[in-house]
């Protein structure tokens, strides 16, 4: 037996869930639900989804990249919070559907019978009139002017009168539920078609994201993902002349890897470019084997040209190296030798390479491209030109920021060119740290001079700085490692130095030998300064030095320091040509520009940071296809809710719902008297002009 206290908690438990229905249920819920996903759409549409981890850092630094991580911002329509937005919203638009639509369904099959007469004599569109014809009689006419203005009527006997209730336009509500069934609609597929269905393989199957690194193969299966798994979005990396049977889904913890329903094997890739460098059409030409159906059959896969089989869809996302095999010569960058060694290897694989400090380096490699467009436009002046009222340490300071630029200027005009294959790689030390290089396989014709670029960055997120080492007569860079070799060579030096003081002083001239012995020395000081002591060499070693000068006698000594350090540096050049066989080079135009650009490129070569400098020889490109596979169950699901979608919207906007009644009763003379009145939802400039015209058609005599 139930006690009144019962009884009345369990009147609070259905009132309390009756409100959480109620609030559910509501526009304004759902309003604030379509909202958050606006918002969160924004983010996913602002910022970049689904990079790597090190890019967010680089953009926001470590503190906000950890709040933005908890936030999930990274990957918006995967978060638990966005599902859990749009389960939301599936769950509110549903119970306003159940709610509403049988009311609704009701109201388009109700006639409103029960109207009274006066409640008609207060609707704003009402009309009155008189008619001679007896009242079955009008009614019979009424009612066929009605039906001939396209409305469905139902004729009501009344007391002593008789209502003609007539209604258009029913179908309108049709929209709203069609609408309302679209989001629902949509969010299912949607959601089928997201991370929802990995979540659950993660929660209830045991599966975790593989975060190591290794051969698929040996890929662990609590990392893989079945034939089974209804909906996944993945990405198949495929050299040419491999085969693959498998995909990888990125997570933010790591990657899954998608077993396949077929192998997909690539023949060829082929790409084509426009004269920007920019790609034109890419396409892989691929054949498929269905080892269950032992089937075997080839497809070109193209841009928005997918391959669709099995309920799965290839896709031609980008293209990449497929490994490509390289050839290089190290040359040195410290110490006294200049003879290069070769070195080979294969683009995302590494090589070990030693070092005459007896340090231990990894080279990766991370990128080759055969076809480099770039703006080669003049920039109009020397990359050392500067202001003659400068100081010498501007001066010094100008023409290094100018000599380590970018390889093309973005503020010339115009002239793209195919300046021939690059090759990208990091060089780590036994320690970790690394940069990053990228080196031109040929020279370049830069502000009048051919040159090689050679680029360096300490940090994925700074701009490459390129080192330009000028191209002898035979269009290599041997020549400038000779020279920068003999600069690091004290005996080569001492020869220079002496060389240089017996050509600069005359031997008739009084004090010749002193002359010489102190010319001598400074040029020999002033080749050991350039050289530098490995903490700081070239041109900053020199305004180091100089500061040592009072400052009203810098200039002076400066254009003194600098004449003596050019003619030695000539000096030095045939030395290292005489070391390695070679004729004395004449003394010429040419050969003096070339000096020049050497001598900046050793200066400059202080902030390289390297043992060698790589230069490409020879390569054999393996070109390699990234395709997107995916298995979208809930695309269909959603092309039928747009179809809802549009249906509604249509329904809503251009259909117009209207009611008509006309209350016919006699007059007491034979007679009857008609009132008329018309209502709608939306009262616009139609619904006015048509109430007008139906009043003058059915008040009009019969």
């Amino acid at each position: 037996m139930s006690t009144p206290t019962s009884g009345l908690h369990l009147h609070t438990r259905r009132r309390w869930v009756a409100d959480l229905v109620e609030l559910v249920s509501s526009m304004r819920f759902a309003i604030s639900l379509l909202t958050l996903i606006a918002i969160a759409s924004v983010i996913g549409t602002v910022l970049k989804q689904n990079e790597p981890m090190p890019n967010y850092v680089n953009q926001f630094g470590p503190f906000w990249f950890a709040v933005f991580d908890k936030l999930n911002l990274y990957t918006v329509y995967s978060a638990w919070w966005f599902l859990l937005i749009m389960a939301f919203l599936v769950v509110s638009t549903t119970l306003c559907i159940v709610r509403n639509t049988p009311k609704m369904l009701r109201d388009m099959r109700s006639w409103r019978e029960n109207v009274r007469e006066q409640s008609l004599r207060n609707f704003p569109h009402k009309a009155e009139w008189a008619s001679g014809l007896p009242l079955r009689d009008n009614a019979r006419s009424l009612a066929q002017r009605v039906a001939g203005s396209g409305y469905k009527l139902k004729v009501i006997e009344k007391d002593d009168a008789v209502l003609i209730s007539a209604r258009r336009g029913a179908a309108n509500k049709w929209g709203y539920i069609f609408a309302h069934s679209a989001i629902v609609i949509i969010c299912l597929g949607g959601l089928l078609d997201s991370d929802l269905p990995i979540r659950f393989q993660q929660w209830f199957g045991g599966k975790t994201p593989f975060a190591g690194t290794g051969a698929i193969a040996d890929i662990a299966p609590q990392h893989r993902l079945g034939l089974g798994n209804p909906s996944f979005r993945a990405n198949a990396f495929i050299p040419e002349g491999a085969t693959t049977t498998t995909a990888v889904i990125p997570q933010q913890g790591g990657v899954y890897i998608q077993e396949l329903p077929f192998a997909i094997e690539l023949k060829r890739f082929i790409v084509d470019f426009y004269s920007t460098g920019m790609p034109k059409l890419f396409a892989s030409e691929v054949v498929v084997h269905d080892r269950e159906a032992g089937k075997t059959f080839p497809a070109t896969i193209k841009v928005n040209e997918p391959l669709i089989y099995k309920g799965v869809a290839v896709y031609q996302s980008s293209f990449d190296d497929g490994g490509s095999k390289l050839r290089l010569a190290a040359y040195p960058m410290t110490g006294v030798l200049s003879e290069p060694f070769p070195v080979e290897g294969e683009v995302n694989g590494s090589t070990q390479l030693g070092s005459s400090s007896g340090n231990e380096y990894t080279i990766e490699w991370s990128g080759f491209k055969v076809f480099n467009v770039e703006n080669m436009a003049e920039a109009g002046q020397d990359v050392r030109a500067v202001n003659p009222n400068q100081s010498f340490n501007e001066k010094v300071t100008a023409g290094l920021g100018k000599q380590l630029g970018s390889a093309a200027r973005p503020d010339a005009n115009k002239d793209l060119k195919n300046v021939g294959p690059s090759v990208q790689y990091k060089l780590r030390d036994k320690t970790g740290q690394a940069r990053e290089y990228h080196n031109y396989m040929q020279p370049v014709q830069l502000e009048g001079a051919w040159v090689f670029l050679t680029g360096m960055r300490a940090a994925p997120s700074e701009p490459f700085r390129y080192l330009r080492i000028p191209a002898d007569e035979n269009d290599s860079v041997e020549e400038w490692i000779r020279l920068r070799a003999a600069l690091a060579d004290p005996a080569l030096r001492e020869r220079a130095s002496h060389r240089y003081a017996q050509q600069a002083v005359p031997a008739n001239r009084e004090n010749a030998e002193a002359m010489r012995d102190q010319l001598q020395k400074s040029s020999a000081r002033g080749l050991e300064i350039f050289a530098g002591d490995g903490s700081q060499s070239g041109y900053m070693a020199v305004s180091r030095f100089l500061e040592r000068v009072p400052a009203s006698d810098q200039e002076k000594a400066a254009e003194i320091f600098m004449k003596i350090l050019n003619g030695s540096m000539w000096e030095l050049w045939q030395a290292a040509r005489e070391k390695a066989g070679a004729r004395p080079a004449e003394q010429n135009e040419k050969n003096v520009r070339f000096l020049q650009l050497a001598t900046n490129a050793i200066s400059d070569a202080a902030f390289y940071g390297a043992p060698v400098f790589l230069q490409l020889k020879e390569f054999e490109e393996v070109k390699a296809s990234v395709l997107q596979v995916t298995r979208s169950p809930g695309k269909n699901i959603v092309y039928l809710g747009c179809l809802f979608l549009t249906l509604g919207v249509f329904a809503m906007f251009y259909i117009r719902e209207r009611r008509l009644w006309i209350w016919l009763k006699p007059d007491g003379q034979g007679g009857s008297q008609a009132l008329m009145a018309l209502s709608t939802q939306r009262r616009t400039l139609d619904f006015e002009k048509e109430f007008e015209s139906l009043k003058a058609q059915l008040a009009k005599p019969a």
